[in-house]
This record gives C-alpha cells, sequence and structure tokens, in this order.
C-alpha cells in the first residue's frame, strides 16, 4: 500500500456554483450518477451533499440522502461513500438582533445534522473540527456539540473523517481524541484555501501535518486554482488526496470542469507522475482501518 493513495471526489457541496459551472449536480439523480463517473475514474470514496433539486439551494433533506445512496449502490457496491455533517452549521447574526439568526442560517442541533448518518450508516461521514469565520458567514462547532455528534457517529458504526480548516482546528481534534470521543487511529482531512481559514501554501499543510497525532491517516485538498497544486504536495508527503466540483470548478486555468471524473481523471494522472497509484476501495478500506466489504459493515439501507 505505500504507494497508493485514496483519492476523495467531493461532488458538489453548498455553495452558489450550479450557476458558475452548469456541471456540478444538482438533484440527487445527478449526484448519484456524478459519484458512480467519479468512482469509475479512479476515485475511492464519494463525498456527498444534497441540494434541493428545484432551486439548487443546500439541503438537510433525508429522502435526498437516501435517493443518492440507493441510487449508487444499485449501480456500485465498492464505492465508499462519506455523507457530510456540516450542514446544518451556518450561522448569519440578525441585523436588527446579532443575536439571534438572520437570513441564510442553517443552524441546527447536532442530532439534527447527524440524523441520515443514522438513519443510513455510510462508512464515513464528515466532522467538521471548526468554528470560524467562513466567508461571510459563521460556521458553528462547539466542543459541547461535536461530543454529541460524535458520539451520534459512533453508536451508527460510521468512522468520522476529521475536517480541519485550521491549526486550532486540530489541537481541538486532539483533545477529543484524549477524552475518547473520537477512536484511534483517527482519520483527517486537511482543508486549504477556504476563506478565512488556512491559506492553500505548501508551508501551511506541512504546519498542520505535524500537529497530527502520529497514528493519523490523514487526506487533504486546496479549494480553485490551488486543488491541484496542493494534491501534488500532499501525495508528496505521503498523505492522501481530494478533488471535485465542491472545490473546485475548473480543470484548467479559463476551462471549467465538464464533470467531476474529469477532475478525478487529472488527479489520476498527476499522482502518475509521482509514481502514485489509486487506492481501489477495497485498498482504501484497508488504508483507512474500515470492515472489509461483506464482512462486519453496516447493512445498505
Amino acid at each position: 500500500m505505500a504507494h497508493r493513495t485514496v483519492i476523495t471526489c467531493a461532488l458538489t457541496g453548498s455553495f452558489d456554483t450550479p450557476r458558475k459551472n452548469p456541471a456540478v449536480p444538482v438533484s440527487p439523480k445527478a449526484i448519484a450518477a456524478s459519484a458512480i463517473e467519479a468512482a469509475a475514474a479512479g476515485a475511492a470514496i464519494v463525498h456527498i451533499h444534497v441540494r434541493d433539486p428545484e432551486t439548487g439551494t443546500p439541503s438537510m433533506e433525508l429522502a435526498h440522502y437516501r435517493e443518492v445512496v440507493e441510487r449508487v449502490r444499485e449501480r456500485d457496491e465498492a464505492v465508499i461513500l462519506n455523507l457530510t455533517t456540516g450542514a446544518g452549521g451556518r450561522f448569519v447574526p440578525g441585523e436588527a438582533d446579532p443575536s439571534s439568526a438572520g437570513p441564510g442560517t442553517t443552524y441546527v442541533s447536532p442530532e439534527a445534522r447527524t440524523r441520515h448518518v443514522g438513519a443510513l450508516r455510510p462508512e464515513i461521514c464528515t466532522l467538521d473540527i471548526a468554528t470560524m469565520n467562513f466567508g461571510e458567514h459563521l460556521f458553528l462547532n462547539t466542543p459541547a456539540h461535536l461530543r454529541a455528534m460524535a458520539g451520534a457517529i459512533r453508536a451508527a458504526g460510521v468512522k468520522p473523517e476529521i475536517e480541519g480548516f485550521d491549526l486550532g482546528h486540530i489541537e481541538l481534534a486532539r483533545h477529543l481524541i484524549a477524552e475518547g470521543h473520537l477512536a484511534r487511529p483517527p482519520l483527517f482531512q486537511l482543508c486549504l484555501g477556504i476563506p478565512w481559514g488556512a491559506p492553500a501554501t505548501a508551508e501551511t499543510l506541512v504546519a498542520m501535518r505535524a500537529r497530527l497525532p502520529e497514528d493519523a491517516v490523514w487526506s487533504a485538498f486546496g479549494i480553485g486554482r490551488m486543488e491541484f497544486p496542493i494534491l501534488a504536495v500532499a501525495a508528496g508527503m505521503g498523505g492522501h488526496v481530494r478533488v471535485g466540483l465542491e472545490d473546485n470548478l475548473y480543470l484548467s486555468r479559463g476551462r471549467l470542469a465538464p464533470s467531476n471524473a474529469a477532475l478525478v481523471e487529472k488527479a489520476v494522472s498527476l499522482l502518475a507522475h509521482l509514481d502514485r497509484d489509486p487506492a481501489t476501495p477495497d485498498e482504501a478500506r484497508a488504508i483507512l482501518g474500515l470492515a472489509p466489504r461483506g464482512r462486519d459493515a453496516a447493512p445498505r439501507p
């Protein structure tokens, strides 16, 4: 496995990107189809948000998640599903009363943010260890809420992918691991370039990697034009990688990506120049410490 790199493809995200690139999938059917194409191109993991199919806005509807999961599993039993729990963490202070939620707020309870994980039991789900300015809104994940979410994720038999957007987030994750709320070995995703988190530079990635627990399995990504430069640095450091239309809308300068699969294909090509091969889903399970398919795995919905 020394030369195997796990590729995650983040399919759609939650920002207003479909109007900027029509390839961003919106409906459950389109998201599932994009997941299957990305897997065929070399992604071992597909990271899934859902959207309202009528408006394209972010959604937390269990029915949308269920449809995506079922559609993917109808055609691909191997690819690893990674459902987001980041939805429901956005807070926009009201203009008249900043202590009250203003337009654009999605902030809900830990139970609401993990309901789909308990119902669908993917192999992986994200856990954002981050309270920060996220662009123009606040992204809130208090330690108490993180403990509650970690407990719900563990009860579902799902492995959390710990998403860190800055050095302090890694320190909080280490604290939660020490408390026993997050199991070892942990899986980290280092998220670079999001305003206003850690910048997408090689120096930042090296600093964040140095603060991870010694037994951590880790991946990293940069957004926008830094998607592929960070991929090269992360893979060269022995980490795993993530690409996808959630993070970057372009295949190259001035050229919109025609699909998630095209971004995965470019990732596979770049990894080949570093003498690294994309891990298959079953190889990724071994690398990440997930149960082998067909043995001790969570039942499919």
